[in-house]
C-alpha cells in the first residue's frame, strides 16, 4: 500500500483541487471566454452532483458501505444503476464538478489539474479499493471490470 492510499477523503480532494485552481487562475492569468460560460459550468456541476449522489443512493439500496476508506466492508458488488456505466461515478461526478469549476475560473491553465485529479485518484483511491474487492468478490469483479470502465 502507498503511503497516500486512502488516506485523503474524496471530498476533501475535490476542495483542494477545486482551490488549486483558483489559486493557479490568480497567479497565472492566462483567461479564455467561452460563449455561455456559466450557463457550462453550472450545467457541469449540477450533472456531476446527480452522478455522484446517484452513485451513492445506489450503495445505500444495496446497503453496502460508501466510506472510501472502509473498502473491506463491502457487503456487496454493486452493479446497478449508475454502476453499469462507470465502476466510479462519485469520482466522475467530482471530475465533471471541477470540470464546471474550471469552465467558471475561465482560466485554461487551471484545467491542466484534470487530468492530475484523475491520475491521483486511479493511483491513490481507485487501485486500493479494486485490490481489496477483487480479494472479496473475486472472478464477479474481474468479470464487472471487463464490462464496465473505471471512469466512463
Amino acid at each position: 500500500m502507498h503511503c497516500l492510499e486512502l488516506r485523503i477523503p474524496p471530498l476533501v480532494l475535490l476542495f483542494i483541487f477545486a482551490a488549486t485552481m483558483s489559486v493557479i487562475a490568480f497567479v497565472v492569468p492566462v483567461p479564455i471566454l467561452v460563449p455561455g460560460q456559466l450557463s457550462i459550468a453550472v450545467t457541469l456541476a449540477l450533472i456531476g452532483a446527480i452522478i455522484s449522489m446517484a452513485g451513492v443512493a445506489t450503495f445505500r439500496c444495496n446497503r453496502t458501505t460508501v466510506n472510501p476508506f472502509t473498502p473491506d466492508q463491502t457487503s456487496s458488488l454493486v452493479t446497478t444503476g449508475i454502476y453499469r456505466i462507470s465502476r466510479n461515478p462519485m469520482y466522475l461526478g467530482f471530475l465533471l464538478a471541477l470540470s464546471g469549476w474550471g469552465i467558471y475560473l475561465g482560466n485554461w491553465v487551471s484545467w491542466i489539474l484534470l487530468p492530475a485529479y484523475v491520475a491521483y485518484m486511479n493511483y491513490f483511491q481507485i487501485q486500493a479499493e479494486e485490490r481489496m474487492l477483487l480479494a472479496r468478490f473475486g472472478s464477479h469483479f474481474l468479470i464487472y471490470c471487463n464490462k464496465v470502465r473505471r471512469w466512463v
